[in-house]
């Protein structure tokens, strides 16, 4: 009965040994967090042709894993070459000044290895702002095969320009608080990504943001944060806010109606009554991505969502052009 105790515990303890060596590999980061922000300067030939009239995009680019994007459908590598091609094809002839993308791969296992932020700022983006949100050797995500959890995952947020950008801060916004340890340990961080550009030699901030997209307190609570932020950068800078804000208009008690709310704010490409759903790409059924502007220093000037890009992503991109008064 000893014996049989004696190999009992040893078992047991070996499968404890084994399950937390896994579990810190698994959320081991490849970077040093002082790497998680950085604004790199390229050499790129560009082209800007604005006449006082500036463009800007917002697009969850999904990794470029079109609607496969958190499915188990098999994601080879020929659907992320057709992709990038297209996203290059139709921002190459866009042209937009500004780019602020979300959910984008620095070479990462899952997208085989490919950058996808230096491979769109070939098409002439000097200046880059870019903030890591997800550095891990294993994410368990989708559920099955088991087999698509293991590779490093290095992803986030970039804002790609055409004019320089000087500043460059990584807001880590609040977590699901009752959230699981090994949760917690393995997803990704929600960000508002700050940053300048210089247009006319005027200071514009840019704020890129990715909110909680499955609790609704969090998400409400790190929109409260975001803007507390927008507030303070608006009363002095010609100020917008964008990105993927997991909220839809038509949500119970939906945050986004807080930014709604907002005296002197726009609000790109949107309609109440007809608001151009940005997600999901295969049949758009809410709208969840914004273009939000400080309209004492900016004149909106157009705005719609990009429906040629199609499905290269599981959102659509909003695209507004813009002066500054």
């Amino acid at each position: 009965m000893k014996r049989l105790l004696k190999i009992s515990t040893s078992i047991i303890l070996v499968l404890l040994l084994s399950a937390t060596a896994f579990f810190l590999w698994a959320s081991s980061p490849t970077l040093a967090e002082k790497e998680y922000v950085q604004t790199i300067t390229n050499n790129y030939k560009q082209v800007t042709n604005n006449d006082s009239i500036y463009s800007i995009v917002t697009y969850n680019i999904g990794y470029l894993s079109g609607m496969t994007n958190n499915t188990t459908q098999e994601k080879p590598k020929s659907l992320y070459e057709t992709n990038l091609e297209k996203v290059k094809q139709e921002f190459g002839s866009l042209n937009a000044d500004i780019i602020a993308l979300q959910e984008i791969d620095y070479a990462a296992a899952r997208s085989y290895f490919v950058n996808q932020q230096n491979e769109i700022a070939k098409l002439g983006y000097n200046y880059i702002a870019q903030a890591v949100n997800w550095d891990e050797n294993y994410v368990p995500f989708p559920y099955w095969p088991p087999s698509i959890h293991f590779g490093e995952t290095l992803s986030g947020q970039s804002i790609l320009s055409k004019y320089p950008l000087t500043s460059h801060d990584r807001i880590v916004l609040e977590r699901v608080p009752d959230a699981p340890f090994y949760r917690d340990a393995l997803y990704l961080e929600r960000l508002a990504q700050v940053s300048t550009v210089i247009l006319e030699n005027t200071e514009v901030k840019i704020i890129n943001v990715h909110l909680e997209a499955f609790d609704k307190d969090t998400r409400k609570r790190q929109l409260d944060h975001i803007i507390e932020i927008f507030n303070t950068y608006r009363k002095e800078y010609p100020t917008i806010l964008l990105g993927d804000f997991n909220s839809a208009p038509t949500f119970e008690n939906s945050a986004i109606q807080k930014v709604f709310a907002l005296d002197g704010v726009g609000n790109a490409a949107f309609n109440t009554d007809s608001p151009s759903n940005t997600y999901d790409t295969e049949n758009p059924f809410k709208r969840i991505d914004y273009i939000f502007f400080s309209q004492n220093s900016i004149e909106y000037v157009d705005g719609r969502v990009l429906t040629q890009l199609e499905q290269a992503s599981d959102h659509l991109p909003v695209f507004m052009s813009f002066k500054l008064k």
